[in-house]
């Protein structure tokens, strides 16, 4: 039986599933569509993405507009701090974030709807991470948000951050223009 509850940001939804374990190893249902219609959201997921990344990788913190995208995401090997920034404008919770270890220990996964400003960051030596979306990446519809936000104050794990030339040049959400925010 897999558990459910929400984050300390009601939209966000944490999944922790029930992991068998025997002398072969291991079984865990790693989804299941009626545990999200059972708490109110209806998502038809379009296309899944695999990561694979070394230790201090750090990634986002993304998201899109025209063509939103709530993500499911776990790790199937290794360990990462994942985080999730609401940046939806009319919301309560605003600039607020949320954090979790996921790993290939317990199996833990993450519902994050759209409006959400993404990112992860590698603890272990090496990790693979995986995310179904709700809707189909569009390179031209690609925003985000700096990882170092000072407004954020995300607490990051300490260690070396390997972060790409695209990410390092991302803005602070104070200078992101709201027209590029979603509502």
């Amino acid at each position: 039986m897999t558990k459910v509850y929400r984050s300390i940001i009601d939209d966000l939804v944490v999944f922790e599933p029930k992991v068998l374990h025997d002398s072969r190893g291991y079984f865990l249902e790693s989804f299941r569509n009626s545990i999200l219609e059972n708490i109110g959201y209806k998502v038809s997921f379009v296309q899944e993405n695999q990561v694979k990344s070394y230790k201090g990788a750090l990634r986002g913190l993304h998201y899109q507009l025209k063509s939103p995208q709530g993500k499911l995401v776990w790790v199937s090997q290794g360990s990462v701090l994942d985080v999730a920034v609401d940046i939806r404008l009319n919301s309560p919770t605003f600039s607020k974030w949320f954090s979790i270890v996921l790993d290939d220990k317990k199996h833990t996964r993450i519902y994050i709807p759209p409006g959400f400003a993404h990112g992860y960051y590698v603890i272990s030596e090496k990790s693979t991470f995986h995310y179904k979306c709700t809707n189909y990446y569009d390179p031209s519809d690609e925003f985000g948000i700096s990882w170092d936000d000072p407004l954020l104050d995300i607490n990051w794990p300490e260690g070396k951050k390997n972060i790409s030339k695209k990410d390092l040049d991302l803005p602070f959400l104070s200078n992101v223009n709201s027209k590029n925010l979603p509502k």
